[in-house]
This record gives C-alpha cells, sequence and structure tokens, in this order.
C-alpha cells in the first residue's frame, strides 16, 4: 500500500507497450464498487475471494500486474504469482507510504487506524514481499521506480 504500484505498474506498462492489470481496479468491476465499500458493505474476506479468483485473470504473459498490498499474503496467490510472473519488491519506507496515503479515506487498511497499527501491519507483511524475487527502492521518484522495474521486467 502506498509504494507506488499502480503508478509504476502503469509506466512500465506504457514505457514497454505492454498490457497493464491493476487487481484492485479489476476488483472493483467484478463487485461494481469501491474497495472500501466492498470492505464496509461486505468484508475484508469477501474482497480477497474475489481478489483470488480474478489473480489468474490478471497474471498473462507480455502483462504489467499491481498486485494490492494483501494479494500475495494468501500462500496459493504467491505460489501462482511466483510460477507466472517477475516479482518485484518495490520497497518503501514507512514514512514514504505514510506521506503517499496516510490520509485517504479509500485505503480500509489505513483509514481510521492509528499510525502505530499501521506501521506494524506493514511489518507483519514485509517477511512475504522480501521473498519477491527483485527489490527496488520505491522512496526514489516514481519515474525513476518505473525505470528500474523496467530495467528488470525486459531481463
Amino acid at each position: 500500500m502506498g509504494s507506488g504500484k499502480t503508478v509504476v505498474g502503469g509506466l512500465v506498462a506504457q514505457r514497454s507497450g505492454a498490457a497493464f492489470r491493476d487487481l484492485d481496479l479489476m476488483v472493483e468491476d467484478q463487485a461494481g464498487m469501491a474497495v472500501s465499500d466492498i470492505f464496509a458493505i461486505h468484508s475484508e474476506a469477501v474482497f480477497r475471494s474475489i481478489e483470488s479468483s480474478l489473480l489468474p485473470k490478471a497474471l498473462q504473459p507480455d502483462t504489467v500486474v499491481a498486485l494490492g498490498g494483501g494479494a500475495t499474503l494468501d500462500d496459493a496467490n504467491w505460489k501462482l504469482t511466483r510460477e507466472r510472473a517477475t516479482t518485484v519488491y518495490l520497497e518503501a519506507s514507512f514514512e514514504t507510504i505514510w506521506g503517499r496515503i496516510g490520509h485517504q479515506a479509500t485505503r480500509p487498511l489505513f483509514f481510521g487506524h492509528p499510525r502505530d497499527e499501521i506501521q506494524a501491519l506493514l511489518e507483519r507483511r514485509r517477511p512475504r514481499y522480501e521473498e519477491a524475487s527483485h527489490r527496488v527502492n520505491a522512496d526514489a521518484p516514481l519515474d525513476a521506480v518505473a525505470t528500474e522495474v523496467l530495467k528488470l521486467w525486459s531481463v
């Protein structure tokens, strides 16, 4: 969350001529409502179920995919992602992430929660993110991050 996945993914896709998929947007299209509404009206479990069902459709050849921050926490999702994609962890400091999205009401796992609780959530997720094949410093300007990701994806 807030590492720049959507912006960076879009830039990499544009620069490479590849298709781009944002899994959160795919979930919103499927559900007919915003992610924040899915969480509020249904539950995180419903969101995660839809997310998992759409993941295989997102992970297509010659496609850049931005996965939501929790998508890879599910072991089956992570296994599928590692089998089908080059994985890149956009590693951003908590300060960068908080600065980008800490105030956004559309982020259901952030909005209304204390800063230390959000930082603890990110720290719990970090070990899975660190299993990615590559890491890129996402504290840098997102244009520069996209340049680094494109280099990795083009190898």
